[in-house]
């Protein structure tokens, strides 16, 4: 694989925050299943890292009603998520800020969770960001990450071309990322390799944000890439499909891990 690629990752992530959407693999269900491993609660303070437009930590609170932080490298996501809040009705649960994962603004021990959802992937250095994952959640507390893996090795072209378009670098499962969290300092590590299909994929989408909101972001996307220079260079790159590239989701998943901090939960009574 190539040296690292942050302005493909840059491009991609711009034209996702004019869109007003931001993905990940398994939507909502994986999320949910994030939040149970992680031991959410309306106690917990979670920080959600590459926060995208808003769509977890929004979740995080209307569901479970807890407090919230979620950071993310684009200023114009956290300006997004800021909308959503309002809009869900939970401004007052969660905070939004502008950061990079590899130095998050936060005292050591702050939060009872940290999650994060495909955006390890695209981090240069993936060891630096998950020290500080682990520096900032209190011992006792969870970090988990919902991450894209290959379930199988990948038919020519198909690595390459997401790292063309997205800057990304996707791990074979069972490789990679357990092992880094337990690098990092975290005990217990859970994997979990799930699968999944364009349709259901599409589907819960749609379900999560409801077809108006679908539509418009639909529409938005094209626009942003015909107005913009650095997406119609996104766009003749997309064009460049490899023929293997349409049966991705035979190979494609994702993995869920989650780790504990090593050490005892403070006494707060």
């Amino acid at each position: 694989m190539p040296e690292e690629s942050p302005e493909a990752a840059k491009t991609y992530f711009d034209l996702q925050a004019e869109w007003g959407m931001t993905k990940h693999v398994g939507v909502l269900e994986a999320t949910q299943e994030l939040a149970v491993e992680c031991h959410v609660s309306t106690d917990s303070y979670v920080l959600v890292v590459g926060c995208g437009v808003g769509i977890t930590p929004c979740y995080l609170a209307k569901q479970h009603g807890c407090r919230v932080v979620g950071v993310d490298l684009s200023q114009r996501m956290v300006d997004r998520s800021n909308e959503r809040a309002k809009k869900k009705g939970v401004q007052d649960l969660v905070e939004f800020r502008q950061a990079d994962a590899q130095e998050l603004p936060f005292e050591n021990s702050l939060f009872d969770a940290v999650m994060c959802e495909s955006v390890n992937a695209f981090i240069p250095d993936r060891r630096k960001a998950a020290r500080e994952y682990v520096r900032v959640v209190k011992p006792g507390g969870y970090v988990g990450l919902n991450e894209c893996v290959w379930v199988e090795p990948p038919l020519p072209g198909m690595a390459d071309y997401m790292w063309r378009m997205m800057g990304a670098e996707f791990f074979p499962s069972h490789e990679g990322w357990k092992a880094l969290l337990e690098e990092c300092g975290l005990s217990e590590v859970i994997e979990r390799i799930h699968t999944v299909n364009v349709l259901s994929q599409w589907y819960d989408e749609t379900r999560q944000l409801g077809p108006r909101e679908i539509a418009a972001a639909y529409l938005s996307f094209p626009l942003q890439c015909i107005r913009n220079p650095a997406g119609r260079r996104f766009m003749r790159e997309a064009l460049r499909v490899p023929r293997s590239l349409f049966k991705v989701f035979k190979y494609f998943g994702y993995g869920l891990y989650v780790g504990i901090k090593p050490g005892k939960p403070a006494d707060v009574s």
